[in-house]
């Protein structure tokens, strides 16, 4: 497989977690809304801003173009809701979580703690990382050699 298709297809895998969840947040937010912890002000606007960050720098990502600008965006975003959000929930009790259900939410919580410790790896590489041919960032150096 060419380095090309390579940086294509983990650019393409990479974003997708940030435009899925960048759609989610703007368009159908009910679940995200009801786990938000209480005291974040006006959920709504909070998580429609969340949407656009995350949109934004999902496609900078797919299309390989503005990649630092993405990864000090998404990074930074990531540091942000893992600090304020995720730590906070492995140790606070959340009204909603009972005896039956404590292992699910601490599953969760656990694994978006993971989760997000790699993708703050993933964007540090990104800082550094150069899209192959099939990029917006390619083409227009192409275009501004001819």
């Amino acid at each position: 497989m060419s380095k090309d298709l390579c940086d294509l297809l983990f650019r393409i895998f990479f974003s997708f977690i940030f435009l899925a969840l960048g759609g989610e947040h703007i368009l159908s937010d009910d679940l995200i809304q009801r786990l938000m912890p209480t005291w974040i002000p006006l959920p709504k606007v909070a998580s429609i801003l969340v949407g656009i960050v995350l949109s934004v720098g999902g496609i900078c990502i797919v299309l390989g173009w503005q990649l630092r600008f993405a990864a000090v965006l998404l990074g930074g975003f990531v540091i942000v809701v893992t600090l304020v959000v995720h730590i906070p929930a492995v140790f606070m009790e959340q009204e909603f979580v009972n005896v039956s259900n404590q292992w699910m939410w601490d599953i969760l919580q656990r694994s978006n703690l993971a989760k997000n410790l790699c993708l703050m790896g993933v964007c540090i590489l990104l800082w550094h990382h150069e899209p192959g041919k099939w990029s917006l960032q390619e083409r227009l150096k192409a275009k501004g050699r001819r």
